[in-house]
């Protein structure tokens, strides 16, 4: 259910039945009419537990923190803060050398995913093989003109993705 969930507020709200607002925010009652089997108690135990703190729930509206598909999160207004010195991203070892050369790119989402720690990075990158972490040199990335958001659970977010130059292993 919880995937199902993130399906519908990141990438497709019309698949259940539902608009999202200009944050991203989703009535809480058109969610549980749209999704067959949740529930109002359901949707708050999803919220509640889980892990990576995907979901934000407020009262009766409901968002993705993150990871939304370029069309969902372009309606979205996030408000660009300064990030720290050092940022970090975790990927495989099998995409290393493409991401040097090319940068990190959003793909299918409008901003790149980065961490605050090294450890939170290395479970990322984890998650589809052995795990490499790059350094983002996040504040020269800025000064340069790279826009960064903070999303609700802590996740960092690059703007249309963060160029080489400003990447180390």
């Amino acid at each position: 259910m919880s995937r199902r969930l993130a399906y519908v507020l990141r990438h497709d709200p019309a698949s259940a039945g539902v608009a999202l607002d200009s944050d991203g925010w989703a009535d809480v009652d058109d969610i549980v009419a749209g999704v067959p089997g949740l529930t109002r108690e359901l949707l708050e135990r999803i919220v509640a537990t889980d892990g990576k703190r995907r979901y934000t729930l407020d009262g009766d509206r409901v968002r993705a923190a993150q990871g939304h598909s370029a069309g969902v999160a372009d309606a979205m207004h996030r408000v660009p803060v300064v990030p720290p010195p050092r940022l970090y991203h975790g990927t495989t070892a099998s995409s290393v050398e493409e991401i040097l050369a090319h940068g990190l790119l959003p793909g299918s989402r409008s901003h790149v995913h980065l961490s605050a720690d090294r450890d939170t990075a290395v479970r990322v990158g984890g998650r589809r093989g052995t795990p490499v972490v790059l350094e983002v040199g996040a504040a020269a990335a800025h000064a340069a003109g790279t826009r960064f958001f903070l999303a609700d659970n802590g996740v960092w977010l690059a703007e249309d993705g963060v160029a080489a130059r400003f990447l180390a292993r």
